[in-house]
């Protein structure tokens, strides 16, 4: 498995201090006194249940629906609805479509928009030419991206948000304070910086 190397073979005279144990010659061995362990292979992303596959070679034109999570590295024009599963797009993979999928890794190239209702990635190879919607984003650095993003939020998030917003406004109405305070919002619907007086 191993051939001995030359240092093997050369007396420790030039170490002050000789290991205490004597290593016989890998050579002289019916079996290797070390085994590296061997790697096993993993999935470049976690899928769970079924996963079906799209290869480089397949052009589809028209409507694309599945009720599993799918990895797709051919050519696609038309519709994409994956809405309860995941959707990969291989580095093959180009894409004239609407989309819509639970989670999106791109490598590929879209060319459509995106409406997905848990996370985007846009991986450094890809090429998005389009409108996102989701809740998360993740875009590489040299991923190239011409759109907008909307970021819609959770609906357990929407849920807290009137209860945080009257607590901050009973808390300033209590505190005495007469000095006018500044207000800056964020409402769901609404599109505006934090630098805006509102």
């Amino acid at each position: 498995m191993w051939k001995p190397r030359p240092e093997d073979s050369k007396p420790a005279t030039t170490n002050p201090n000789p290991p205490t144990q004597s290593v016989a010659p890998l050579a002289a061995t019916s079996t290797p006194a070390f085994t590296p362990p061997k790697e096993t292979p993993r999935a470049p992303e976690p899928h769970r249940g079924d996963v079906g596959h799209i290869g480089k070679s397949v052009q589809i034109k028209g409507e694309l629906t599945g009720s599993e999570d799918l990895y797709l590295d051919g050519e696609i024009e038309g519709t994409i609805d994956l809405r309860d599963h995941s959707l990969i797009i291989g580095p093959n993979g180009k894409i004239k479509a609407s989309i819509s999928a639970r989670d999106l890794v791109v490598h590929g190239k879209i060319e459509g928009n995106i409406t997905a209702t848990g996370r985007v990635e846009l991986r450094k190879s890809s090429t998005l030419i389009g409108d996102i919607t989701t809740q998360r984003i993740v875009i590489e650095d040299g991923a190239f991206f011409k759109g907008a993003i909307d970021i819609k939020e959770n609906s357990k998030q929407e849920a807290r948000k009137p209860m945080v917003a009257a607590a901050a406004a009973g808390a300033n109405m209590s505190s005495g304070s007469s000095s006018s305070a500044t207000s800056y919002s964020a409402a769901p619907g609404t599109q505006g910086s934090f630098l805006d007086n509102k």
